[in-house]
């Protein structure tokens, strides 16, 4: 049966963390990636996909005062975001993606420039959608602790005026900008804030965490002042760490429920296949040019599809009677004598 008794099976964390620039995003998701490897109990590496040098400047502050090895790599290329997700499954149990909107830039730029474009049009969506998909396929299911860190975007709605009627676009919130429907991947969704707790110059400014989605809804709506991995341990905890991770059942889809759209296409190669088949197996019983062979051969089509009109055999006959036609005259040719037929050796052969 599919359905199954419901146990804990989704081991890793998987989080999102954005903000604009200097809301703490990195910072912070250096701080609850050591904190959760120190929590695991790890010897491995911490990993990094580096899009903005940001692993440079916590490092030293971070990483290596904990005592944790740190392994980066530079790049914005999103072909190189699936092999280190890869990379960090096998090598690592933490790792943070710092920015995911640059690879989602990257994406798009790459695929303006391979199909020579300047804008992407509607129907390029489906491909750049279908190749960001190996993403976040290897996001959730991976077993691996992934944070990732986007830049914020502005969420924007058509909002009609009760006075006069007149329809305007309004910021109605914000996401995280990459594509379009990232927000929903992460069990853990965080928007980060700079606030200043002052309006006085160089007064104190602290990052403060918002929790826009926890699916378990214990932190749910809360907000944390410079938060650190015991901000969001009550979400952690209740992930079933050190346990089997299965977040979807792999392999599993629905493809046999459609029939290829080139069914049409492959019928009529088949038909096409058959025909040709036919012609010359009749050709090899009956190859002269003499009368005596075109008439065998007009003789023996008559016989097997009841006409010895070569044009209605290959219009009106079904792919089935055209298949059920071949194996009979290759049953013929079993038997038949190289001279050409006649009614009384028909009769002989038992009617063949």
């Amino acid at each position: 049966m599919l359905l199954q008794v419901s146990r804990p099976q989704m081991a890793y964390l998987k989080a999102g963390l954005y903000g604009i620039a200097g809301s703490g995003k990195t910072f912070t998701a250096s701080l609850v990636a050591v904190g959760l490897s120190r929590l695991l109990k790890s010897d491995k590496p911490i990993a990094w996909a580096d899009t903005e040098t940001g692993s440079d400047f916590v490092r030293p502050r971070l990483f290596d005062p904990a005592g944790k090895k740190l392994i980066v790599a530079k790049t914005k290329a999103f072909s190189d975001l699936l092999t280190i997700v890869d990379e960090a499954e096998k090598e690592c149990d933490v790792l943070i993606i710092d920015s995911i909107s640059h690879f989602h830039d990257e994406l798009m730029a790459s695929y303006l420039k391979k199909n020579q474009l300047t804008r992407l049009r509607l129907k390029d969506w489906q491909p750049i959608k279908a190749t960001w998909r190996e993403f976040t396929e290897r996001y959730v299911q991976s077993k691996l602790h992934i944070i990732i860190c986007g830049r914020s975007g502005d969420v924007w709605e058509e909002k009609t005026d009760p006075d006069d009627g007149a329809v305007e676009l309004k910021k109605v919130g914000t996401k995280m900008r990459a594509e379009r429907e990232i927000s929903y991947e992460p069990s853990l969704l965080v928007e980060m804030e700079a606030v200043q707790l002052s309006p006085r110059v160089g007064s104190e400014t602290i990052r403060r965490a918002h929790v826009r989605k926890d699916r378990f809804d214990v932190i749910d709506g809360q907000s944390f002042d410079n938060p650190t991995l015991d901000s969001f341990m009550p979400h952690i905890s209740l992930l079933n760490l050190g346990g089997e991770h299965l977040a979807l059942e792999p392999g599993r889809d629905s493809t046999a429920m459609f029939e290829r759209n080139d069914v049409g296409a492959r019928k009529m190669e088949t038909r096409e296949i058959l025909i040709e088949k036919i012609g010359n197996e009749i050709k090899l019983i009956y190859p002269g040019q003499n009368e005596a062979d075109k008439t065998a051969r007009l003789q023996l089509m008559k016989q097997i599809f009841q006409t010895h009109s070569w044009t209605e055999i290959c219009t009106r006959r079904k792919n089935e009677e055209l298949q059920a036609g071949l194996d009979a005259i290759i049953a013929f040719t079993g038997t038949a004598s190289p001279a050409p037929a006649t009614d009384e050796k028909k009769s002989k052969k038992g009617g063949k």
